[in-house]
């Protein structure tokens, strides 16, 4: 069972971090992560999936006498995880617990994937869902969320992580008062809007483009989103200018994924999104090979966390894009490295007729256009012998269409040098495949050469 005493002091909670740790000198903060380094090396070790491939690349966790020492190790990615649980079905060997172990010691597992091949199960013990619900808290906190105020969770609960750990962290470590509504298929999103309105929530927790959906909503019963909602927060991925227009409020980036929880999120600096480093070291890779890239330069995000026991991440490359800054103090006072915003997925890369593209660039390029709605879709089709991109975004006005698709269009044969197709479609047309309101990470992209 999980000594809460021996967490807080590794893992302090908000508002004491913010006291704390997140205010650590640099010499502090890099003692800690490696401490921590060596012994999740070590326990990563015991794990046959980790094992193998140290021995087979000849890393042993006993080198580990500096952070730069990490670079010795080898990274995998989702492919190989995938290899582990064809080879060892159904859990993979990536896994430090089996079912057997939830007779002593409590277990959960959430699924990542799916939409393209199996998906690829977590174990995550009672102390890697505290600890995970702390570092969530954190980000919650930050972004404007306080005790007692009132939660709208509109995630969808599922074999994912997200609506959990939302969960987890509201009721448990900031003492909210939360409304599991899940998603508008769930709960309607008019009775999502007046259950907010009611009773004074302080935040709905959600995909920006889901929330602006309710501010539609609102708008057709009568309400006025900006002086209607009682919002102080908005933990929201999405269009942050639309979203601090539409609500009044401030917007936070901030960046997690399903196996290792809540990473990174901006200060009030709103220059980079602080890694809270007690629990992760953070590498920069080129995508292609691997290979350090050095601060400043964009690559695919390299990940070794540093409390988790059910399931170890030890340099998983997660093909994420972003940059690294250098260390250095932050206007807000803290020391702790950052990185920029989630860019876009390595792997989603089109090569079409010989120009690299990727599909979240598409994306931003085409909602430059007057008249673009914040929803779009890419996808990769194979047409005349040939790789062609189209980009759907939605627009209320069927008249606008065509010339709306034009100059979409020619804006992107202008700034990307190669002919995308556009179409313009009515709005909620793109839900099924942006999974909007039902996926952590909205989708944009989807192969279907």
């Amino acid at each position: 069972m999980v000594d809460y005493d021996a967490l807080i002091e590794a893992y302090p909670p908000p508002p004491e971090y913010f006291e704390t740790a997140w205010l650590a000198p640099p010499e502090e903060i890099e003692r800690t992560q490696l401490r921590r380094l060596r012994a999740r090396a070590r326990a990563a070790q015991r794990v046959p999936f980790f094992a193998s491939r140290w021995e087979a690349a000849g890393f042993d966790p006993a080198c580990l006498e500096s952070l730069d020492d990490l670079w010795r190790a080898p990274l995998y990615t989702v492919d190989d995880i995938r290899a582990s649980i064809e080879a060892h079905p159904p859990w993979g060997d990536y896994q430090a617990f089996t079912p057997a172990d939830a007779v002593h010691e409590p277990l959960r597992v959430f699924m990542s994937g799916g939409t393209t091949g199996k998906s690829r199960p977590t174990f995550y013990t009672q102390w890697d869902r505290e600890v995970g619900a702390v570092l969530t808290a954190r980000a919650l906190f930050m972004q404007g969320i306080r005790p007692g105020d009132v939660v709208l969770n509109s995630w969808a609960y599922g074999t994912h992580n997200g609506a959990f750990a939302f969960d987890e962290a509201l009721h448990r470590w900031l003492n909210c008062v939360v409304i599991t509504t899940g998603t508008g298929n769930v709960t309607s999103s008019e009775r999502q809007v007046e259950l907010a309105i009611e009773y004074g929530a302080s935040a709905i927790l959600t995909t920006g483009d889901y929330l602006l959906r309710l501010a539609d909503v609102a708008r057709d019963l009568g309400y006025d989103p900006a002086a209607d909602f009682r919002l102080t927060a908005l933990p929201n991925i999405g269009d942050r200018e639309l979203l601090e227009r539409t609500f009044g409020v401030e917007c936070f980036n901030s960046y997690g994924f399903h196996e290792v929880q809540w990473v990174s999120v901006e200060c009030p600096e709103h220059d980079g999104l602080h890694i809270f480093e007690d629990a992760f070291v953070v590498q920069i890779v080129d995508p292609e090979t691997g290979a350090q890239l050095p601060d400043g330069e964009q690559g695919a995000i390299c990940i070794t966390e540093l409390y988790k026991t059910g399931s170890p991440q030890f340099r998983y490359d997660i093909m994420d894009l972003s940059t690294l800054y250098p260390r250095e103090q932050c206007a807000c006072g803290s020391w702790l490295r950052k990185m920029a915003p989630f860019a876009g997925r390595a792997d989603n890369m089109v090569k079409l007729r010989g120009v690299n593209v990727w599909p979240e660039a598409v994306g931003a390029v085409a909602l430059e256009v007057a008249g673009a709605e914040a929803d779009w879709f890419v996808r990769a089709v194979r047409e005349a012998n040939r790789d062609e991109l189209v980009v759907s975004v939605t627009h209320e006005d069927p008249s606008a269409f065509d010339p709306l698709a034009a100059a979409i269009e020619a804006k992107l044969k202008d700034r990307l040098g190669v002919g995308i197709r556009a179409e313009i479609v009515a709005p909620g047309a793109l839900d099924a495949w942006t999974e909007v309101g039902t996926s952590p990470k909205l989708k944009r992209f989807r192969d279907d050469r």
